[in-house]
Order: structure tokens, then C-alpha cells, then sequence
């Protein structure tokens, strides 16, 4: 399986484009309009985005508090194409579970986002592939949901 992996400038620059293609209401292709409504749900991050041309190279460090905008954003697109192709499968039935569970889709979203995250660390850290496995059952103890598996 093939997979989309952009470099780093390359993810910030799509949301810095879209974010201008929005603000001079250019017309948007569906990934962008995704990009846009997550950026919508982080009023936080809208100066960064007005800023390409300092932001673009920024560091983020962790280990100082400090979280990274475009990996956030990017994490959220990832979560809502999952969900929109209920991949892995059972994803979409969980996600509606958290939203019953937190009564809005953003909270919803980062409990996915955080389920995702130490997915993708864990595989980094153990150098293997993302455990599918490993990330709905993290997703369904969040969601409250039994296991059968």
C-alpha cells in the first residue's frame, strides 16, 4: 500500500495555502475546505497561519510544552478521513460513541488524535509498522467500548 508522505514544508505549506485560498475566498478543493473547518475548530493557530513566511521553519520541542500546530492539524485530517471511510474498520462507530460520550466532535476528535498518536510513537519507538490492533483497542477504551477481540 502505497501512502501520501509529504515533507514537513510541504504539509505546512498546504495549510498555509489554504488558509490564504480561504481568506481570499479562492475556491477549495475538498481536502483544503477539511483543512480550513479544522482550522476554524483552532483560532489559536490563525496567526501562525497569517505568518508563512516566520512559521514555515519553526521548531516545536515537546519536551518544552509546546505543541506543534501543523502535526495537530495534520493528526485531525487523519482522524476525519478515517472516519469518513471507517478505516480501521469499527472507527466510525467508536467516534460516534465519543461524541455521545464528550457532546461535541472536537472533543471527540482529540480523544481519537491522542489514540492515533501514541499509535504512530509506539511504531516509531519500536520501529515496526502501526499496530491497527494496538490503535482501536486504545480507541474503544476510550470510547467505553467492551472488547470482544
Amino acid at each position: 500500500m502505497a501512502l501520501f508522505n509529504p515533507s514537513r514544508d510541504e504539509v505546512r505549506q498546504f495549510f498555509f495555502e489554504s488558509w490564504t485560498k480561504f481568506n481570499q475566498q479562492q475556491a477549495l478543493t475538498d481536502l483544503e475546505k477539511m483543512a480550513v473547518g479544522i482550522m476554524h475548530m483552532h483560532p489559536e493557530y490563525h496567526a501562525i497561519l497569517d505568518q508563512p513566511e516566520h512559521y514555515l521553519q519553526q521548531a516545536y520541542y515537546p519536551e518544552m510544552g509546546e505543541t506543534n500546530p501543523f502535526l495537530h492539524m495534520s493528526l485531525h485530517l487523519s482522524i476525519q478521513e478515517q472516519i469518513s471511510i471507517n478505516q480501521p474498520i469499527g472507527i466510525t462507530q467508536a467516534y460516534g460513541k465519543l461524541c455521545t460520550k464528550y457532546q461535541e466532535e472536537h472533543a471527540a476528535q482529540h480523544a481519537l488524535l491522542e489514540c492515533l498518536a501514541e499509535t504512530i510513537w509506539l511504531a516509531q519507538r519500536n520501529q515496526t509498522g502501526m499496530d491497527a490492533a494496538h490503535y482501536l483497542q486504545l480507541i474503544d477504551q476510550r470510547a467505553g467500548i467492551a472488547s470482544n477481540k
